[in-house]
């Protein structure tokens, strides 16, 4: 198994990897928040970050045809500007920081940014596209964690954006930071032999959930399963900063 893990884990982290794979099929977000966050709760979630990210990028393979035409182009060009001011300094710093305090970060990062959008958080007016950049700088700090998509999905939320042109836009962004992530994470020494192994065992098991998260989509309402992501996304945060908190 990739890393060492032990059988009954691995298989523990498969069913999180489908189920947070659906998660994002369906609502365009929620997937590396959903997966490291149940991660944290077992294991060390620090060298399944940069698979996470390999994994994202091949989800968005599989969706690209249904989304080309939703996508706000211009926020996720202003906001991937702002990602990469802050993601290299993040990105040292995790790596930096012991195992417990990297699960902590993610874990608190994950229940505020639920928190947010649990509440129903709105702005009145659309946000300016220069604002947008502040709101990719807060994702690249995020991102070094693997929850980047957390503060953008709080920030599209709290604005009138259909729910297809959301989907669309998220799921590019987050194809954007990965890209600018993965080889700062390189340099950066968390990517090894071990971490491509680990992405080409979870290639199916991201394409079946997808698969299944995008006929979802295209058969109901997003907004109420958004909702529940949300939920899920809280109860999993709240487990992990208190096991990290009791550790």
């Amino acid at each position: 198994m990739p890393f060492d893990l032990p059988l009954t884990l691995a298989t523990a982290l498969a069913v999180a990897l489908f189920a947070a794979a659906l998660v994002r099929g369906y609502s365009g977000f929620g997937f590396s928040a959903i997966f490291l966050a149940f991660a944290a709760l077992v294991t060390d979630p620090v060298p399944l970050i940069p698979v996470v990210f390999m994994g994202e990028i091949a989800m968005t393979a599989v969706q690209a045809r249904g989304i080309r035409g939703h996508v706000d182009w211009l926020r996720v060009v202003w906001m991937l500007l702002g990602a990469a001011l802050t993601l290299p300094l993040a990105i040292m710093a995790v790596l930096a920081l012991p195992t417990e305090t990297v699960r902590l970060a993610i874990s608190t990062v994950i229940l505020a940014m639920a928190l947010v959008m649990l509440a129903g958080w709105t702005l009145k007016s659309r946000l300016s596209l220069p604002a947008h950049t502040g709101v990719g700088m807060i994702a690249g700090i995020a991102n070094a964690a693997g929850v980047g998509g957390l503060p953008v999905a709080a920030c599209l939320t709290a604005q009138p954006v259909p729910p297809a042109t959301f989907r669309a836009t998220m799921i590019v962004f987050l194809t954007g930071i990965d890209l600018l992530t993965i080889p700062l994470m390189g340099l950066g020494g968390n990517i090894t032999a071990q971490t491509f192994v680990a992405a080409l065992w979870a290639l199916p098991i991201l394409v079946a959930g997808t698969l299944l998260g995008n006929r979802r989509f295209a058969a109901a309402p997003p907004a109420a399963f958004r909702r529940f992501a949300v939920w899920l996304l809280l109860i999993l945060a709240a487990a992990g900063v208190i096991r990290a908190l009791l550790s």
